[in-house]
């Protein structure tokens, strides 16, 4: 696996640290939880399918520190599901040091004017409202860190925000701006907020988007976990408060 960003020396750089994953079976969450098992966190796993869950966790599981699973659906999950959440880790593990946002939601390319409602604001809110959902409640835990950091993956904005990306496009706007609105709020606390922007991966989200993908930079998804793991980790602090925009 290739650890973009993650200097050779820093490979134990999540060394008793506890790492929440959202979207932890996605093409890049499975690979950056591994990546962080690897760097030596403690790995809690979310998601809301729990067999692929369970693969990941295996995967896991054969390069560090035993993870945890968390099934959890994030379309349904309620601002109470969140606070539970975070009443169990305190409970169980006694910390939180960082929290990776890779759960997305997107079902292709389609006309606004042509969106069904419903499916047009269950894209807002898995995209958008459930990651600050989490986040919120994730943060008095992390505040007793010392040295915090809450990672948003974005896609390429200036993509998105391009005809037919919907709800999907505004709702990664939306993030972006969270993360300078969230910085400017918490840059005098331990909690570090940062976003990655990864050059174009083979996922399936991608693949709704482009049926005949012939990019020849797109790459697997593992090529951007180091990337990850930098965020989260002390070197990270270099990218306070920024989009870090990495091709593999």
């Amino acid at each position: 696996m290739s650890l973009v960003g993650l200097p050779t020396r820093a490979l134990r750089a999540l060394d008793q640290r506890v790492v929440l994953v959202s979207g932890a079976h996605g093409g890049l969450g499975s690979a950056a939880a591994v990546a962080c098992a690897e760097a030596g966190a403690t790995v809690v796993l979310l998601g809301r399918k729990v067999p692929k869950l369970n693969r990941v966790y295996d995967a896991v599981a054969q390069v560090g520190a035993e993870p945890l699973l968390y099934p959890l659906d994030l379309e349904g999950a309620t601002p109470d599901d969140y606070a539970e959440l975070a009443d169990r880790l305190h409970a169980e593990l006694g910390r939180l040091d960082g929290v990776l946002h890779c759960a997305a939601e997107f079902k292709g390319l389609t006309p606004l004017e042509h969106t069904d409602p419903a499916a047009f604001a269950r894209a807002m809110h898995v995209n958008l409202t459930a990651p600050w959902w989490l986040s919120q409640a994730c943060l008095p835990l992390l505040k007793q860190s010392d040295g915090a950091a809450l990672v948003f993956s974005v896609d390429d904005l200036a993509r998105v925000g391009q005809a037919y990306w919907g709800a999907y496009g505004v709702a990664q706007h939306g993030l972006a701006s969270m993360v300078g609105m969230l910085h400017a709020e918490l840059a005098t606390s331990t909690v570090r907020v940062s976003a990655l922007q990864p050059g174009p991966m083979r996922t399936g989200l991608r693949s709704r988007a482009y049926a005949d993908d012939t990019d020849a930079q797109a790459r697997d998804a593992g090529a951007y976990a180091g990337a990850c793991v930098t965020l989260l980790s002390s070197a990270g602090a270099t990218h306070r408060g920024q989009i870090w925009k990495v091709r593999a």
